[in-house]
């Protein structure tokens, strides 16, 4: 008993020390600029498509709640805002597919489609259903990898191909497949409408520069703007209310760069008030610069470590996995890609990957610091939420500024440095300073998960003191003191 009180007592004070007495660089401060606005933030998300949500739905009640809290709630969890799901496209449930809502082709595309809707959506439904009504979350997003084979040039929902009908595709014999396509999606939103779930985005392809062994369809640019113009006026005339009708997103490329060659021929489409919003992936390359061409928002709706291991580490070396590495990844896409969102690509699952951010193990839910990254965003910079001009703190300290709807201040600060430093934000005279009453701050490092940080308040300015190799989110809140 005595040596394990000692071994406790040893473990908190390195604790304390990894996070209250490392060495210190001279102070500095950060001075937030509200007047200096650039994108609005729509959320921070993530995707338990294919049957990633059965596998939550498996776990025992109090784990599957803990996975749900863990992911979107805003006191103990990651608050995450966003959730993307996978409109099905296969046959049946067999592997990890996704069951179609219309698994039988009805033989022709002027046949009415034969739906099968099991209420369910590969457990989407529920996940989207705990989502949006205990959480809060107000953005769901439906997005297909493909369209049912029987529509398609190859016959398969995976391996590529092409929609029937689309110009320059190869003849299909079975005839002209788009307008029934569209109608399939917008039935796939009325169901959920049904089932008292409002799908805020709907995508009709995803990385449709890739053939793949699970679901996957090509598209050019100019075929996405073909069906678009087929697709939107196929929304309007639908029985869903003006208010429920989803914003139409193209078109989940694989790379930043990717989706940007696609813009010129989106614009007519853009320009028509068709297309709501640009999407697109960070796997072939990284957005680290605006998309120009286009004045829509646009959203990095998958990246995650597809290569390594499961780990659940912060900072060790700086590797592809961990929580820091993400963390800055994240800051580049707001900051320097001016993206209005950002979604990893699975929250929860099994498996020895990183393409996760929660991992299942033995019926148990473990988080990794990769989630918590998120978090230091998602918790914080909500919603609408305006990211907004910062300046000063240093060659070690990055820092992104956002003005929340309820008019708190969040300010994002990543210490890339190996030594402690102590930081003081404030609001630049003249831009709305004098109503900031009161500071709170969250750290997450190796020693922390979104924790309480110690944060002082002097005439407007909060101070603290972020350790080496963290993240810390700063809020200075007007009115009342919280």
């Amino acid at each position: 008993m005595i040596s394990a009180i000692s071994a406790l007592l040893l473990s908190l004070t390195a604790r304390t020390a990894a996070t209250a007495v490392q060495p210190r660089q001279s102070g500095t401060t950060v001075t937030v600029d509200l007047s200096k606005t650039y994108q609005t933030i729509d959320g921070f998300g993530t995707s338990q498509a294919f049957q990633r949500a059965v596998q939550i739905s498996k776990l025992s009640e109090a784990e599957q709640r803990r996975a749900l809290d863990i992911l979107f709630s805003t006191t103990n969890g990651a608050g995450l805002s966003i959730l993307r799901n996978g409109i099905g496209s296969s046959p049946d449930m067999s592997s990890d597919h996704m069951v179609s809502i219309a698994p039988k082709s009805p033989g022709s595309p002027n046949n009415p489609l034969n739906y099968a809707w099991d209420g369910s959506d590969n457990k989407q439904l529920w996940i989207s259903q705990e989502a949006q009504h205990t959480y809060g979350v107000k953005t769901i997003y439906a997005d297909a990898w493909s369209a049912p084979g029987y529509m398609k040039t190859n016959g398969n929902d995976a391996n590529g191909g092409t929609l029937c009908g689309l110009s320059g595709a190869s003849r299909c014999s079975s005839g002209d497949w788009r307008q029934a396509y569209a109608d399939y999606l917008v039935r796939y939103v009325q169901f959920y409408r049904e089932a008292n779930v409002t799908i805020t985005h709907l995508g009709f392809i995803n990385e449709p520069e890739l053939t793949t062994s699970y679901a996957s369809m090509r598209f050019t640019a100019s075929q996405a703007a073909e069906f678009i113009k087929i697709l939107h006026p196929t929304l309007l005339k639908s029985t869903l209310p003006a208010d429920a009708r989803p914003k139409i997103t193209c078109c989940d490329a694989e790379g930043w760069s990717s989706q940007s060659s696609m813009l010129g021929s989106l614009k007519p489409v853009e320009t028509a008030g068709q297309l709501g919003l640009i999407t697109a992936h960070a796997y072939t390359s990284q957005p680290n610069s605006p998309m120009r061409g286009t004045n829509l928002p646009v959203w990095q709706t998958e990246a995650a470590d597809l290569q390594g291991a499961w780990t659940s580490a912060w900072y060790s070396r700086g590797g592809a996995g961990e929580g820091y590495t993400w963390a800055n990844n994240i800051y580049t896409a707001i900051v320097n890609g001016n993206a209005s969102a950002y979604l990893y690509w699975v929250g929860v699952q099994a498996g020895n990957t990183n393409s996760h951010m929660v991992h299942i193990g033995n019926g148990k839910v473990e988080a990794s610091k990769r989630l918590w990254a998120l978090g230091q965003w998602s918790r914080f910079v909500r919603p609408g939420a305006v990211r907004v001009g910062t300046s000063g703190g240093g060659a070690n300290l990055k820092t992104a500024g956002f003005r929340n709807v309820d008019g708190s201040v969040a300010v994002v600060v990543i210490n890339t440095g190996g030594s402690a430093v102590k930081v003081g934000v404030k609001v630049g005279g003249g831009s709305g300073g004098d109503g900031v009453k009161s500071v709170k701050a969250w750290v997450t490092d190796n020693n922390n998960a979104i924790g309480a940080l110690e944060a002082a308040f002097d005439a407007g300015t909060g101070s603290v003191n972020v350790p080496a190799r963290s993240m810390v989110t700063v809020v200075l809140y007007p009115g009342t003191k919280r």
